[in-house]
């Protein structure tokens, strides 16, 4: 059973710590790899370059939006292919993540964590915006 009165803390804390994430993962990429060695990684893994912009601009703007509470059930769900695509990556390392080259456990639970919050959505002191309200409804 759902606890009414605390659900919506926990899923601020969820939201809260997975922007988080998101960003510094975002902002690793562009500051410290550098988008033209994000994009060789990318292109070295047999991706095309355009799928390195998408997932800086997911993590970037999708760690912000997360933070803020802005449309989280959609952003959440947006990134899943982002997760699903670490998880891909990181296949050949094997199970634990602190393998060499890292292995697919924690992008398997960060995408389960951006599904849990998809369906439980912006929990507490999210930013209501009545645009994306109007627009998108109740998946806002």
């Amino acid at each position: 059973m759902i606890d009414q009165k605390t659900a919506p803390y926990a899923a601020l804390a969820l939201r809260l710590v997975t922007g988080a994430l998101f960003l510094a993962h975002g902002l690793t990429k562009l500051l410290v790899f550098t988008i033209p060695g994000t994009v060789g990684f990318f292109e070295s893994l047999g991706l095309p370059a355009i799928v390195a912009y998408l997932t800086i601009i997911a993590e970037i703007g999708g760690g912000v939006a997360l933070i803020l509470g802005v449309a989280t059930r959609l952003v959440s769900l947006a990134v899943l292919p982002v997760l699903l695509g670490a998880v891909w990556v990181h296949s050949g390392a094997g199970w634990m993540f602190s393998n060499e080259g890292g292995g697919w456990e924690f992008p398997l639970f960060w995408a389960v964590a951006q599904a849990s919050l998809a369906l439980l959505g912006s929990g507490a002191f999210a930013l209501k915006l009545k645009v994306v309200e109007k627009t998108l409804g109740q998946y806002a």
